[in-house]
Parts: structure tokens; sequence; C-alpha cells
């Protein structure tokens, strides 16, 4: 996929993110993500990135060969789009997974921490009456 391919062209051309990002005008945390699959670049840059490391747009994007290629031999800026959008669909996907599984954790951990803290003082509560109910008489024996 776009990742993988992307940092393994980009480390096979001894180039490190800050410097792919110096040449995209863009900065490292953008490959970096690019590069963890947290989104993409868009189509433009997706060239850009391509002419930088040499390669097509489809090695770059891991796509297989199809009849609607250019004459250039590589993909059409509708064919990328649309691989674009496809993997932008499957981002989504997985960030909405991403966030309902951290809200039902945070969720999950408030009922802990509340669960937690009524004990804590239903057991402060039950030892003060403990306390007060409870009372010694010590009384002195005279002999």
């Amino acid at each position: 996929m776009l990742n993988e391919n992307l940092k393994t062209l980009r480390k096979q051309r001894g180039l490190s993110q800050q410097e792919l990002a110096v040449r995209l005008h863009v900065v490292r945390q953008t490959v970096s993500k690019w590069e963890k699959g947290l989104s993409v670049p868009d189509a433009d840059t997706l060239i850009r990135i391509a002419e930088i490391l040499e390669v097509s747009v489809e090695t770059l994007l891991g796509g297989k060969m199809s009849d609607s290629e250019d004459s250039e031999g590589g993909k059409s800026s509708s064919e990328i789009a649309k691989q674009l959008t496809q993997i932008n669909e499957q981002l989504a996907i997985r960030n909405r997974r991403t966030k309902i599984v951290l809200k039902v954790v945070g969720i999950l951990l408030l009922l802990f921490f509340v669960f937690t803290l009524l004990q804590i003082v239903v057991g402060v509560i039950s030892f003060e009456q403990v306390q007060t109910h409870t009372r010694v008489d010590v009384q002195e024996v005279s002999g």
C-alpha cells in the first residue's frame, strides 16, 4: 500500500523524512503520517513524490497495471483520484473505529473511577459510624 511503498522507496533513495518533506514543502510530521497510514497526500503531491522518488504513481500506490493507463505509462488523474478516494475512505473507517474504541475505554475508566470513589466514600462513612457507636466505658474499681 501507499504508506509501505513510500517508506521503502524513500529509504532506498537514501532520503530522510525531513529531506523528503523539504522537497515537498511540507513538515516532517506530514511525511510521517503518510508513512504510518494516518493520512494520504493529495493527487498533486502524490505526483511530486513519485517524481522525487523516480517511480511512477502506480508503483507508489502499489496498484496493478491496467488498460486505463495514459500514454506515459502511468495512471490517469481520474484513476489516481479514485485510488486516493478509496484510501481516504479506508482511513476514515479506521479512524471512526479508533474513536469508538477510545470512547468505550474512556467510559469504562470513568465508571471505574466513579465506582472506586463511591467505595471510598461508603467506607469512610461506615468507619465514622462504627467509631461513634462504639464506646468503651472504663469504670474505676475501688477496693
